[in-house]
């Protein structure tokens, strides 16, 4: 049957009650409104590189400080996911999302009045680096909540609004600071990301109802304390035989340990039907704010380890493809187009990557692996580029293979093989958290060998070499689950064998010891 919304007259504030993940719905909504916070998250991350050269020249600052705007940016933004998911699990997705919007365009205002690096360090990266997170995270956890069979493709899909905005940013953004300066083109950038705002007031939550099947009615049973006589008749016979003036009763009430004699209820199971009026919403279900027994989960380990090493190669290669097509003598025009011609080619990496991983039946922790390896070579083919069309040609590649591995790197926690969708909203904290460091430190290493070596290539080998070792261990996640599930199911069926049987929960032992110690006075009698 259908997948109907079992509520009426939900107001917008309540969440959307479903008897089962509902793999569309308002779900659709909520892509929509991810794919805008992709844009202008992201987005603007990875098109920040086109301010490059105006910050060293307007600050007088290296390679190595500039890139420290976005390095501390991005470590915030990954350092702070745990405190993103205690606040979404304490007061829903929509509100934090909301409070980052504002967050972000607070701080890109902010920036555009700098005077000095230690401003733009402060202002766009801790102010907006924490709005980052706070807008980001809650907004992928609950998109992957209202998707089951879809999740893989939906999610590939609305983030592509990330390589739409590099497209559209780079060279609107460029055309912009030749008209009005850098400082104007920041601050309008800063007023567009308060639309975040408006995307985080679309995420209304989702509460799952399990659906029970309908059982016959069945007769009203007969009293307990009869129940218990007629159960245990047979060794009672002893017993009634004996006048000894009292009472012998098995009721439940007369009896220690009663709790574990209490019937169930007697009432049949009816489907789950949830009426719900203006003025009440559904409870939903007491939720830990954050789940960190996935630390105790190899394959998960594995899989934060492979998240830390790629986070290298995710940022640096985006903010110096601008100045390596200018170093090799690239006019400013033509390095926008290549910046741009990696957001298109990343689309349709996304797109591909999804439609593949949305195939059934599929190891998708091993598509993941191969789109790793194949991001590796791309990243140590850029420095064998020395003309306009070989650096395009590096950056389609590079930024095609991007697309198969950002778009679903962190949906595919959800996976069984990783830590499954229960312990997503936990899991997807903890995980960025561990990038954070990768994040802090990838693009002031790669400003440092540049600085050092007077050569933007060297920057791009720094980003290979940890993509080369987020494959390493991508590739032990799948062996740690399965030699982790096996060894749960073994010490199962150790712990079930040497357990000794069960007896009954009755009291048919208790009204032996009676009988017999009965039996024993009469014959002393």
């Amino acid at each position: 049957s259908s997948m109907t919304v079992k509520a009426v007259k939900m107001s917008c504030a309540a969440p959307n009650v479903y008897t089962k993940v509902p793999d569309g719905g308002w779900g659709w909504t909520v892509a929509f409104a991810f794919f805008f916070v992709e844009a202008l998250t992201y987005g603007i991350i990875k098109s920040f590189g086109v301010f490059f050269n105006d910050l060293m020249e307007s600050f007088d600052e290296t390679n190595s400080r500039i890139s420290w705007i976005i390095s501390i940016c991005v470590f915030v933004q990954t350092f702070t996911a745990p405190l993103s998911t205690v606040l979404s699990n304490r007061f829903g997705h929509r509100l934090v999302v909301m409070a980052g919007g504002a967050l972000i365009s607070g701080g890109m205002v902010a920036a555009s009045f700098a005077r000095t690096v230690v401003d733009m360090y402060v202002a766009i990266g801790v102010v907006s680096g924490l709005g980052y997170c706070l807008s980001f995270l809650p907004t992928v956890t609950i998109l992957s909540q209202y998707f089951d069979k879809r999740r893989s493709l939906v999610t590939a899909v609305a983030s592509t609004g990330e390589c739409f905005a590099v497209f559209s940013f780079a060279p609107a953004i460029t055309a912009l600071k030749e008209q009005m300066g850098w400082r104007y083109s920041l601050l309008a950038v800063g007023v567009l990301q308060l639309s975040i705002v408006i995307c985080g007031s679309l995420l209304r939550p989702l509460l799952i109802v399990k659906e029970q099947e309908e059982a016959p009615v069945q007769p009203a049973e007969e009293p307990v304390e009869t129940k218990y006589m007629l159960e245990n008749e047979q060794t009672r016979t002893s017993i009634e035989s004996i006048d000894s003036g009292v009472e012998i009763t098995t009721s439940p009430s007369n009896v220690p340990g009663k709790t574990k004699a209490e019937p169930k209820s007697e009432e049949p199971k009816e489907n789950v039907q949830i009426l719900v009026d203006n003025n009440s919403t559904p409870t939903e279900p007491k939720t830990q704010l954050l789940d960190f027994s996935v630390m105790k989960d190899y394959s998960f380990i594995c899989y934060a380890l492979f998240g830390l090493f790629a986070t290298l190669g995710f940022f640096a290669p985006s903010l110096y493809i601008i100045p390596l097509s200018l170093s090799l003598g690239i006019s400013k025009d033509h390095s926008a187009y290549i910046l741009s011609a990696m957001a298109i080619a990343e689309v349709f990496g996304r797109i591909s990557a999804g439609w593949v991983l949305n195939k059934k039946p599929i190891r998708k922790i091993y598509i993941e692996l191969i789109c790793v390896v194949l991001l590796s070579v791309a990243l140590f083919a850029f420095p064998f580029a020395s003309e306009f069309w070989g650096l395009m040609t590096c950056s389609v590649f590079f930024g095609f293979m991007l697309g198969t591995v950002a778009g679903t790197h962190i949906p595919l926690l959800a996976e069984d093989d990783v830590v499954g969708i229960t312990k997503m909203s936990s899991a997807a904290g903890v995980y960025v958290f561990i990038q954070s460091l990768a994040g802090l430190a990838g693009p002031p290493l790669a400003g440092v060998l540049v600085d050092t070596t007077r050569n933007y290539s060297s920057a791009f080998y720094s980003c290979a070499a940890g993509m080369v070792l987020g494959a390493a261990f991508l590739a032990l996640v799948r062996p740690c689950k399965a030699g982790l599930c096996r060894g749960r199911e073994q010490r199962a069926e150790e712990a079930g064998a040497g357990a000794p049987q069960e007896l009954p929960e009755d009291f048919i032992e208790m009204d032996i010891g009676k009988a017999e110690s009965s039996g024993k006075g009469a014959d002393n009698a």
